[in-house]
């Protein structure tokens, strides 16, 4: 595989990536959005525990909603049981409907190649230690059967479409630890979009990065929402409120409050909510 080619640098450099997913129809207005993911009555147990109770949310596709809430409140734990990877452990069970798309995801390979994860474990990127290529193939060999020349063609696509190439061509050979910190976030990134999914799960995105890297992941995740429906946990209210649609205030294991961003940091109805998102609470 050659150098690189000059990357997108327009704000629209996911979307000319990945146009063909792109929804004309805006989410405001009359048109109801589309809901992609439906979460009804669900309850989820670590072994005798229950850490998440009667929780029902729904997320449109193409847009960005946010969980918000005091530390250890459920929102990772939520995550994980959005793209089922509770079914690795043998002393975890969930309860309740898990909808995408209306149709109940009961398949752990088709889920997981339809719902890419980028997380941050301990509050910090976590790329694999082997090569940024072999970190954004790793996906596509494991779930599909991709040629050669296909899974070049993927590798370098993606890794334009989140400006990891911006500051050096040659680095697909590199250790994908060897990248900055806000590098390796969007090598994380990278590696969930490579799935080509139509759901990412982001958690604490930046939430460990300068402030101007965290500017960058903030445009880069109002690009992928032209493509893909994000559901990111935030510590960060203003952030929260600045890059989402639709926001859920969460405590102990449940959803106390979801509603439009707008609606949720202006007037919100509940009493927890509004201590929340005021700093009286947190």
């Amino acid at each position: 595989m050659g150098k690189l080619d000059t990357p997108y640098r327009s704000s629209g450099r996911l979307v000319s990536l990945f146009g063909e997913r792109v929804s004309p129809e805006p989410r405001c207005g009359a048109v109801r959005p589309v809901e992609k993911i439906v979460v009804r009555d669900l309850d989820f147990y670590d072994g005798p525990s229950r850490a998440l109770s009667g929780i029902n949310l729904t997320v449109c596709d193409k847009g960005v909603a946010a969980l918000i809430g005091r530390s250890e409140c459920g929102k990772s734990t939520l995550l994980r049981v959005l793209n089922r990877v509770y079914q690795l452990y043998a002393d975890q069970r969930c309860t309740g409907e898990l909808l995408i798309d209306r149709c109940d995801m009961l398949d752990l390979k088709l889920l997981c190649a339809q719902v890419g994860m980028a997380f941050m474990a301990f509050q910090k990127p976590t790329p694999f230690p082997i090569s940024i290529y072999e970190n954004t193939a790793f996906g596509g060999r494991m779930c599909e059967e991709l040629s050669p020349d296909a899974l070049d063609e993927r590798v370098e696509r993606t890794v334009c479409g989140v400006a990891l190439s911006e500051e050096e061509k040659d680095i697909l050979h590199h250790s994908g630890l060897s990248l900055s910190g806000r590098q390796q976030q969007d090598l994380c990134i990278g590696c969930a979009i490579a799935l080509e999914p139509e759901i990412l799960l982001l958690d604490e995105s930046a939430s460990v990065l300068d402030p101007i890297s965290t500017n960058h992941i903030e445009e880069l995740i109002d690009e992928l929402k032209h493509c893909y429906s994000l559901v990111i946990v935030i510590h960060d209210m203003q952030q929260a409120a600045r890059i989402s649609d639709d926001t859920s205030f969460m405590h102990l294991g449940e959803i106390i409050e979801f509603d439009r961003t707008e609606v949720i940091f202006a007037h919100p109805r509940k009493a927890q909510a509004e201590a929340y998102v005021t700093g009286r609470f947190g």
